[in-house]
């Protein structure tokens, strides 16, 4: 129960703080404020999921390698495929199932169905570097202290119900998503669609809402999702059109 209690509350961290630094890149990267990730709450499941990997893998015994240097060095590794893993498993359910792409590293050398990539996968061993350094024996000193005292229990509990009802809902959303997706034969970029509903409602004098990102005003979400891969082709193709004629200058 202990055991539980604490990797419930390292998921809400992981999952809690993960949240906000994509709530702050998402602000510099679009310029205005977005709700990241696949659930209205401040909660990615992907970093909290990651964290207990990480808590999980730090505990672990590695003394089959009689040097410290060289476990430190096999952690290291093992956390970066792991975490990768867990990327990769993630984006290839909802990219095959859903027909979303929460992320796209398509535009990234190396990348594996535009879901992992070298960059992103070096960037997971350095945070989890990171974590191992700084962060695992303070976080596991007081998840410990937690753990101890049952009352925290019923936070715990009270936040995985909320999280429950933002499953259902979410994927309520994504439902609706993925009927439109599939019938034409398309994968929506999900982070990018969020963007486009706030361009729109600017543009239409529609009043948005940060925490229902797909809440799209007085037009039904089918009509804004056709309006999105009119708009997306438009760019495509433009993006096409330009490196033509860049190929046809330097010819």
């Amino acid at each position: 129960m202990q055991l539980l209690i604490e990797l419930s509350l390292i998921y809400i961290i992981g999952g809690t703080f993960g949240w906000i630094l994509e709530l702050i890149y998402r602000r510099f990267a679009h310029r205005r404020w977005i709700n990241p990730g696949f659930l209205v709450g401040p909660n990615l499941p992907l970093y909290g999921t990651g964290v207990v990997a990480l808590y999980l893998l730090c505990n672990g015994d590695y003394s089959f390698l009689p040097s410290p240097v060289w476990r430190t060095v096999f952690l290291i590794v093992l956390i970066t495929l792991t975490m990768t893993a867990i990327e990769y498993v993630t984006g290839l359910y909802f990219t095959k199932r859903e027909n979303v792409k929460l992320w796209d590293y398509s535009d990234r050398w190396g990348n594996v169905d535009g879901i992992i990539c070298p960059l992103f996968s070096a960037i997971w061993g350095l945070i989890g570097t990171g974590y191992l350094f700084f962060v695992h024996a303070p976080l596991k000193e007081a998840a410990h202290w937690i753990g101890s005292n049952t009352e925290f229990s019923y936070f715990v509990g009270a936040y995985f119900g909320i999280m429950a009802v933002d499953v259902c809902y979410s994927f309520g959303v994504v439902g609706k998503i993925r009927t439109f997706a599939k019938e034409q034969k398309l994968t929506v970029r999900y982070e990018e669609f969020k963007n486009f509903i706030r361009q729109k409602a600017e543009e239409w004098q529609e009043k948005t809402s940060f925490i229902l990102a797909f809440k799209t005003g007085a037009k039904p979400l089918r009509e804004v999702l056709e309006k999105y891969f009119e708009e997306m082709e438009e760019r495509r193709e433009l993006r096409r059109e330009n490196r033509r004629r860049k190929r046809s200058g330097k010819q």
